[in-house]
């Protein structure tokens, strides 16, 4: 289930083509309702999805070409609260047992996308933790090294000295 749920202008939908696989219902059958029923599906349960976004989902979810047969309309995308809703207007038995599965994978997918938002604030974390440790690392490592260099000590010969020779030539 969790597959069929897409991302669509930065919500997670599901198609009508399969919500109505889900509920058992031919597609026609289940925009017939929605239609009918217009009061009970506000813009954010269910959009219709304009050329754009559905070239975008086409490429997504990776459907074939079009050519033969095809739709007459664009499709709808329903939001969690929408494939809810749908099921309470097709009042069939598996519809109403396929929403409690809906509302099931719409929750894991939000429980698993939280999951992955606090692990990435974790590793984000690390990482400004490693910068700075870097440079006070490489700060520690310049100091050790001036420290392990020894200075040039000053000679001074001691002792007698034979004055320079001259060459005769």
């Amino acid at each position: 289930m969790e597959s069929r749920i897409v991302f669509l202008r930065h919500q997670r939908v599901i198609l009508d083509a399969d919500i109505a696989e889900l509920y058992g219902v031919p597609v026609k059958v289940l925009n017939q309702q929605i239609n009918r029923n217009r009061e009970r599906f506000p813009p954010d349960f269910v959009l219709r999805l304009t050329t754009k976004d559905h070239e975008a989902l086409r490429s997504q979810i990776v459907t074939s070409k079009e050519g033969r047969g095809g739709r007459r309309y664009m499709p709808y995308a329903f939001t969690e609260h929408g494939a809810i809703m749908a099921a309470t207007v097709l009042n069939s038995e598996r519809a109403v047992q396929m929403s409690v599965f809906v509302v099931c994978a719409f929750v894991r997918l939000r429980e698993m996308l939280a999951t992955n938002r606090r692990l990435a604030g974790k590793i984000d974390e690390l990482e400004n933790r490693l910068d700075t440790h870097d440079s006070t690392i490489q700060d520690l490592i310049e100091t050790i090294k001036e420290l392990m260099t020894p200075e040039e000590p000053s000679r001074v010969r001691m002792g007698f000295q034979l004055p320079a020779v001259k060459v005769k030539g």
